[in-house]
């Protein structure tokens, strides 16, 4: 009993340190390093408006990381997240921010333009552009970490419910659960969409993306489940947590381990970002582009071990009548 005692207190110790160092762990060490953003000039503009650009420029120190552009260039470099705001000296200053970008990284870029806008000593104001409501910048990494956990349930409740009763699950079955979790979870989703803020877009290309979600998570999660069994679920269970450590910040708020230890490989960024640009009406960023490829893999690889044939058990020959012993009575 101690042997067990020292043993269960050891695994809960090792448990505390994986979530510890996945989790709190990333957001304690968590801030700007590097978080690109714009100052903006016409290259009609006075000497002088270039010269205030490159004072600018020099602010922020290591948190931010300038470059200096004209207002169209910079626009686009928004709408594709190549930066996350833009400054235009003037006055006023103008500080042009986007809801289609990760909120974190808004919210910090914002306040240091702020910052750099206000010591020129002139008015500033702010615009943003594809404005999103509370509602809107919630929903991406929530659909993320719901679609998760659905869909990770119905695996589960599909394992044990076929070991209970005897059976495995034939090839019907894993590609129905697949596909169940999928529009199930895609009707939920849309839902609560509309349950948080009616006004969240529900077109065919965010309905279409969500279901690409879901089937892509229920794939990938039916695959280790088949693999691992029930022991896949020490490894899918605790991943959720990822979604709102990781994927909820920009990567330049990350402390470099971290970013290339989980943020670089976690698919709730993928599915998260790629969401946020559809709804928000930026479905050109390559971050969309990139989410198609991640989660299309996904889908086509957990797929291919879910409805790949399993071995067939050879079945014993029965002895030939002949050769079977025959008990005869004796009266």
């Amino acid at each position: 009993m101690w042997s067990l005692a020292s043993l269960a207190a050891f695994v809960g110790a090792a448990v505390a340190i994986v979530l510890g160092l996945v989790t709190v762990g990333v957001q304690a060490t968590a801030g700007p390093r590097g978080l690109p953003v714009a100052v903006a000039v016409p290259d009609s503009a006075p000497p002088p408006l270039h010269v205030a650009a490159e004072h600018v420029a020099q602010q922020g120190g290591g948190a931010l990381a300038w470059r200096i552009t004209t207002p169209d260039e910079a626009r686009t470099m928004l709408d594709d997240k190549d930066v996350y705001g833009i400054l235009e000296p003037g006055n006023p200053a103008t500080i042009v921010v986007s809801g289609a970008v990760n909120p974190a990284g808004t919210q910090i870029v914002q306040q240091a333009l702020t910052t750099a806008a206000s010591a020129t000593g002139g008015p500033v104001r702010v615009e943003t552009v594809h404005p999103a409501t509370t509602a809107a910048r919630t929903a991406p990494l929530a659909a993320s970490i719901l679609a998760w956990l659905g869909s990770l349930a119905a695996g589960a409740v599909a394992l044990v419910l076929a070991k209970r009763s005897g059976r495995t699950l034939n090839l019907a079955a894993r590609l129905a659960r697949v596909l169940g979790s999928a529009v199930l979870m895609t009707t939920v989703l849309a839902g609560f969409f509309k349950l948080w803020d009616s006004s969240l877009p529900l077109g065919w290309d965010v309905l279409g993306f969500i279901f690409l979600i879901t089937a892509a998570f229920a794939a990938l999660q039916g695959a280790l489940l088949r693999l691992l069994g029930l022991a896949a679920m020490a490894v899918l269970a605790p991943m959720y947590l990822l979604a709102p450590a990781v994927a909820g910040q920009v990567p330049e708020m990350l402390n470099p381990a971290y970013r290339t230890a989980l943020w670089s490989w976690t698919p709730f960024r993928f599915s998260t970002e790629g969401l946020r640009s559809i709804m928000q009406g930026t479905p050109g960023a390559p971050d969309v582009t990139l989410a198609l490829w991640v989660l299309g893999a996904m889908l086509v690889v957990g797929l291919v071990v879910v409805l790949w044939p399993g071995r067939s058990t050879p079945k014993v020959a029965e002895p030939d009548a002949a050769d079977r012993v025959v008990e005869v009575g004796v009266h």
